[in-house]
């Protein structure tokens, strides 16, 4: 009889999530991995899985949401691979490998983010809402674009943390971008890691009436005032843990009304840009869940 239970690896350059269940109210066991070597960091998840194919019961599909950039084309000899990230030692891993066939399951499979934007679209905050973004703030930025209930994917996949932002007088300390491969796009400029290099110390640490927090929020508008005109998202969803500085979804809705300058007028720009651009209704749990939802769409 197949199992109902789902495999969830949310795979994150600072720690991979693992968990089995149904869904987010239902979930049985679960795990932090710190990601350190791919080697060390894989066999650690494998053996959670199967101590909890043991313990908990036998899951009937696996669903795995990784940083990238990942490989999502199933006719390429490196699908399942992450491919040209900027952490060390990680390029060209082959992440899913033997999943499938050490466990005999199915695997879905996409980036952390558009894994995150499917969770939120099935259980959370997304609810309904087509095209779906949904932008994560930390260690770097990474941005999942739904359509159709679908994951959007192309030449690659949405790559939201590298939109290349216009040079903006700075009052940081450092005010050039860390990206190694932009310099000043997102993440160079406003990631968790980028923030402590431009202004001198960690994110968390900053008053909400500290500098970097202007700067902060009228970047991030920039990113997502070119998004809603390009891709006329119902809602945007910013999850991460630089955004749980609650203190900055008032300011950054706040300059994309400036921005747009009145341009756009939709009754969620004028009049529910609370609900337009919001958190996560899974909180922290968006990116694990999604990889569950990821899981159950493997068996369709």
């Amino acid at each position: 009889m197949k199992s109902d239970l789902i495999a969830a690896i949310e795979a994150g350059g600072t720690k991979f999530n693992c968990a089995v269940g149904t869904g987010p109210d239902d979930i049985r066991m679960r795990t932090r991995i710190e990601t350190t070597d791919p080697t060390e960091t894989l066999r650690e998840v494998f053996a959670f899985l199967d101590q909890a194919s043991k313990q908990v019961g036998r899951f009937s599909a696996i669903g795995v949401g990784s940083f990238g950039p990942v490989d999502l084309n199933r006719g390429s000899d490196t699908y399942g691979y992450i491919t040209t990230t900027p952490k060390p030692g990680w390029k060209y891993t082959d992440l899913l490998g033997s999943l499938g066939e050490i466990f005999h399951v199915p695997v879905g499979f996409d980036t952390d983010v558009n894994a995150a934007a499917l969770g939120e679209y099935t259980w959370g905050h997304g609810r309904a809402c087509e095209p779906l973004i949904y932008i994560t703030v930390g260690t770097g930025i990474g941005g999942g674009v739904l359509i159709n209930g679908k994951p959007l994917h192309g030449a690659l996949h949405p790559e939201i943390g590298h939109l290349l932002i216009p040079a903006i007088m700075s009052d940081a300390p450092e005010p050039d971008g860390i990206c190694p491969y932009h310099g000043s796009c997102l993440e160079g400029l406003i990631s968790g890691p980028a923030i402590a290099a431009r202004w001198g110390f960690p994110a968390d640490t900053f008053a909400p009436d500290h500098a970097c927090w202007g700067e902060f929020s009228t970047l991030m508008a920039l990113g997502l005032s070119n998004l809603i005109l390009t891709l006329s998202p119902q809602r945007i969803i910013l999850g991460g843990g630089v955004m749980h500085q609650y203190h900055l979804f008032p300011m950054i809705r706040e300059e994309v009304q400036r921005l747009l300058n009145g341009y756009i007028q939709t009754r969620e720009l004028i009049e529910d840009i609370e609900s337009y651009i919001t958190s996560p209704g899974l909180g922290d749990d968006s990116g694990l869940l999604g990889a569950m939802a990821l899981g159950i769409q493997a068996q369709q």
